[in-house]
């Protein structure tokens, strides 16, 4: 599934004229082009979907949609390990340890 997430935005710059920003999800951080919040500043929350911030998002309104998301498992199935999602649905009773990753949490 694919999901507009809510991040928190930890540092902006420019890449070839386009802005950019590190964008914490629950303690993932990717990279995320801000080309349609061009305003997004540190410390601000947006709603992001495929790389690409789409809005501003308020910091309450973020954080309860990530705990919401979190307890649904669906942070780990955005942004965990695929390869230990596979070794999970395939039945494996225990995946290989360097597949193993901590679920998730939100503060």
């Amino acid at each position: 599934m694919c999901l507009a997430v809510p991040g928190k935005v930890l540092a902006v710059w420019d890449r070839d004229e386009t802005r950019m920003a590190t964008v914490d999800f629950g303690g993932i951080e990717k990279e995320v082009c801000l080309s349609f919040v061009p305003d997004l500043v540190v410390g601000e929350y947006a709603l992001v979907h495929v790389g690409f911030a789409l809005q501003h998002l308020d910091e309450a309104s973020a954080l309860e949609t990530l705990a919401v998301f979190a307890s649904l498992g669906e942070l780990d199935a955005e942004f965990g390990d695929p390869w230990q999602r596979a070794s999970v649905d395939a039945g494996d009773a225990a995946p290989h340890p360097a597949a193993v990753q901590q679920p998730i949490t939100i503060q």
